[in-house]
């Protein structure tokens, strides 16, 4: 709502400045010629004014866009290395899982070998009783008995 009023009254005063300037060329005490000889002058000044203006504010733009290209360039790149540190990292983390997982792999496969051996051993000492027509059983806790 104010900027409505803002706008109007500003309108108002754009119209009041072009009534002011029409009256004080018509009643100046120049000539016709003199008048549209100055008149032209000014729209001359004016438009060149208009025009070096024009110009500061494209160079002024030009560089607001040449920063904002450097200032993107710069987190660019940041994102870039901080991607690259956090890829190298996984990488770290992936080839320590392997490792371990690979020492594991080995650690199973060395007790599984164990326990194949202690099998045949066990079952080849028992078949061996067992033809002999003995057995012998083994305590298991170790336990004496009072």
């Amino acid at each position: 709502m104010a900027e409505e009023s803002r706008i109007n009254g500003l309108a108002w005063f754009l119209a009041g400045l072009g009534v002011g300037a029409l009256a004080g060329i018509l009643y100046a005490p120049k000539s016709g010629k003199e008048t549209r000889d100055d008149l032209a002058n000014k729209t001359r000044e004016g438009s060149e004014y208009l025009r070096k203006r024009g110009r500061e504010v494209a160079d002024q733009v030009g560089d607001l866009v040449d920063r904002g290209k450097e200032q993107m360039s710069d987190y660019v790149d940041r994102g870039r290395e901080a991607v690259d540190r956090g890829r190298a990292q996984w990488q770290e983390f992936v080839e320590r899982g392997k490792g371990l997982v690979g020492e594991q792999s080995s650690r199973v496969a060395a007790a599984v070998d164990a326990g194949r051996q202690a099998y045949k051993a066990g079952s080849s000492s028992t078949s061996s009783n067992i033809t002999a027509g003995t057995t012998t059983e083994t305590p298991s806790t170790g336990a004496t008995a009072d």
